[in-house]
């Protein structure tokens, strides 16, 4: 038996897997929010801004959430900066304390994207906040900012690899895992949004749609890659969790979305928004399953 059953829990609940799902949201969308933006055209503009949107959205909300988990909310400052000397303080060898500094540098990256998309929708008019997205500046804040969100979408996963936890700790595919779950849910999220605008966003919500389901097929296989590796660890999941991870992840929340997307006139124009919503369910459910199946133990 590994001896990760014998350690004791960190008592996550429910505002760290809100988090951990808001959080992947919110780093998909800026990343897939700088991929139009520096690969794209005029026609994906719409889905762009309305990336940069909901990254600094879930950004915020994760933020809060993450705050209200601590037992001294008004002490997570004490994460970046020193106590005492008031100075700035990054441990490289603390995953905590890499993960505070990335989640904040990527909320600065995104309140900026937000304010030069506000420009650029002319919902601000400030002549110097053109500067945030035109020329290198602009690029920088985009490319730099889609760095953070790569690294905020998979440091959820792996900060529980490196928690001394049934599952968490007995394999390395948590990360991966989290990564593909939050493109493919990211991409849901903004296909759902993006038809409230369908004459302008046609062509980048196909394109959204391919990206999902490009995105479910990668989270299935590193699903089964992290189930293989578990080995005898595996057992925790022939339970009631495993019955949610096969039916509400692997059937509702993967290949349902992917035959709805394959075979979009299965439910004609529902198709698309219905393949979204399942995948929202089925990343949500896979971060509960991830992380209470391991404290109960």
């Amino acid at each position: 038996m590994s001896d990760t059953f014998f350690t004791t829990p960190p008592h996550w609940g429910w505002l760290v897997i809100l988090y951990f799902f808001v959080g992947g949201i919110a780093a998909g969308s800026y990343f897939i929010a700088a991929l139009l933006d520096l690969f794209g055209d005029a026609r994906d503009r719409p889905i762009a801004r309305l990336g940069y949107y909901v990254a600094f959205a879930g950004a915020v909300l994760g933020a809060v959430l993450l705050t209200a988990d601590l037992g001294r909310p008004e002490r997570f400052w004490h994460m970046l900066i020193q106590s005492q000397r008031g100075w700035p303080m990054l441990k490289w060898w603390s995953p905590m304390s890499v993960g505070s500094w990335g989640i904040s540098l990527f909320g600065l990256f995104a309140f900026l994207a937000v304010l030069a998309t506000l420009e650029e929708g002319g919902l601000v008019r400030r002549a110097g906040l053109r500067r945030l997205r035109q020329g290198v500046l602009g690029t920088l804040i985009v490319a730099l900012g889609g760095l953070c969100a790569f690294f905020v979408a998979s440091y959820t996963g792996v900060l529980l690899s490196v928690t001394n936890r049934p599952v968490w700790a007995d394999t390395h595919f948590v990360g991966v895992l989290f990564l593909f779950s939050a493109a493919s849910s990211a991409a849901a999220a903004l296909i759902l949004l993006g038809r409230w605008r369908a004459a302008e966003t046609a062509a980048t919500v196909y394109w959204l749609s391919w990206i999902d389901s490009a995105a479910l097929v990668l989270e299935l296989l590193a699903l089964i890659a992290l189930v293989v590796s578990l080995g005898s660890v595996a057992r925790v999941w022939l339970s009631l969790w495993g019955g949610i991870l096969v039916v509400g992840v692997v059937v509702a929340g993967i290949f349902l979305p992917l035959a709805l997307h394959l075979r979009p006139r299965l439910l004609g124009q529902l198709s698309v928004p219905a393949a979204a919503v399942l995948v929202l369910v089925g990343g949500f459910l896979l971060r509960v399953v991830v992380v209470l199946s391991a404290e109960g133990l």
